[in-house]
């Protein structure tokens, strides 16, 4: 059986990042990519020109056409910009059949354009939030939703990861890339209670745009194939270290390019 993911999610028109990344991702993977468009936006590696929000009833039809015909293994949720969008991904994804769920909470892009309305970040906790196996917000993103300080040690990135769940998630991979020091360290906590640190010597790039989108797609394309959670965290965090190390082996745009999705493949 082919292993299917969805990806509903804003199009990034530079390619690095959104479904762009998402689908690249995928099938980097071995997964074959469905999408759902919520938003679209000019964008490229400088920055964020514009954005058009997907109509929310447009935003139905999409996912009732996708998984009232595919048999789809796993969902990654990815730019959702405004309440009324969220409210409508939400009421279509109870109705359907999605698989495991990884809510990647966009907020902001890499350049530091806002994607996500300051009026939708309680919608995206109250709504989304309980419809997700995963969470995976970057430092600021946490801070964001908890209405906090970025967390600024292995301490406070833990306190704010049980936060989350206490808010209603179901486990929490919190993302510590744009933390400070040698190390890149991202904590894996689950309703248990067990804590999983995972560390990266971080790469010396300014070519990191998509990292995010990439990461959370790699985990749903793992629970795609059937893996367990922690197995489809482990692997994708894999994936995306060897996507940000060969970076620099591609040369996209004048600011901020994108990870190399198909490094493996791709002859150097």
């Amino acid at each position: 059986m082919t292993a299917i993911a969805v990806t509903i999610a804003g199009s990034d028109s530079g390619g690095g990042a959104g479904i762009q990344a998402d689908l690249k991702t995928f099938s980097a993977n071995g997964v074959y990519g469905a999408s759902v468009l919520a938003a679209l936006t000019a964008q490229n590696t400088r920055g964020v020109t514009a954005i058009h929000d997907v109509p929310p009833d447009f935003v139905r039809a999409q996912i009732d056409a996708v998984y009232s015909d595919l048999k789809v293994n796993a969902t990654k949720i990815g730019m959702l910009a405004s309440s009324p969008i969220i409210g409508a991904v939400a009421e279509r994804l109870k109705a359907n059949s999605t698989g495991p769920v990884v809510l990647d909470p966009v907020m902001v892009a890499a350049s530091g354009d806002p994607l996500l309305a300051e009026s939708a970040v309680e919608s995206l906790i109250g709504v989304l939030l309980p419809l997700a196996d995963v969470v995976t917000p970057n430092l600021h993103e946490a801070a964001r939703m908890l209405k906090s300080e970025v967390a600024t040690s292995e301490s406070e990135m833990q306190s704010q990861a049980e936060q989350l769940l206490r808010l209603g998630a179901r486990s929490v991979l919190l993302k510590g890339g744009h933390g400070e020091g040698a190390d890149s360290s991202d904590l894996f906590l689950d309703a248990t209670g067990g804590a999983t640190w995972l560390r990266d010597r971080r790469i010396a790039t300014e070519n990191t745009h998509g990292t995010g989108c990439t990461l959370s797609s790699a985990i749903a394309a793992g629970l795609a194939r059937g893996e367990d959670l922690a197995l489809a965290i482990s692997q994708a965090k894999q994936y995306v270290h060897g996507a940000i190390a060969a970076a620099d082996e591609i040369e996209i745009g004048s600011g901020h390019g994108p990870v190399h999705h198909f490094y493996k493949v791709w002859s150097r």
